[in-house]
């Protein structure tokens, strides 16, 4: 685990997912929600962006495919990590995750020690790239 509380961005447009979701992960980590594609957008966008997404994919305006497509084609926020949360974990929904760069692909209902290492190994991914590119720079 990373020496900082990492913060995690929970997307979904159901609130009870989201508390589900908060519930499981409050004690270890910064938790932060957005109910719209285009919030989670801005909150990837801003000045204190999230260490890791957790997206739903089906959501009414702008799905979770197109809000991982828009984080990934972005330079400011194409090394967040997705992992997408959703109720159709078909092998064509899998590959679709992976298509549009998700991490990871969690399907409901969400059993909470899965979700919890899920998330710590995408997070020490994180510190490791974050480690990395500092001996590099200097």
């Amino acid at each position: 685990m990373t020496s900082r509380r990492s913060t995690v961005l929970l997307v979904d447009d159901v609130p009870d997912n989201i508390a589900i979701l908060a519930s499981a992960l409050a004690t270890r980590y910064r938790v932060r929600a957005a109910t719209t594609g285009a919030h989670a957008l801005a909150i990837c966008r801003s000045a204190d962006p999230p260490d890791l997404v957790l997206l739903d994919v089906i959501m009414p305006g702008m799905d979770g495919y197109e809000v991982c497509r828009q984080l990934k084609e972005s330079p400011s926020t194409d090394q967040i990590p997705v992992m997408f949360v959703t109720g159709n974990a078909s092998a064509e929904d899998e590959d679709r995750c992976v298509a549009v760069g998700g991490a990871d692909c969690l399907a409901k209902p969400i059993r909470a020690p899965l979700l919890l290492r899920r998330v710590e190994t995408q997070l020490e991914l994180v510190a490791a790239r974050r480690r990395i590119a500092e001996l590099t720079a200097g």
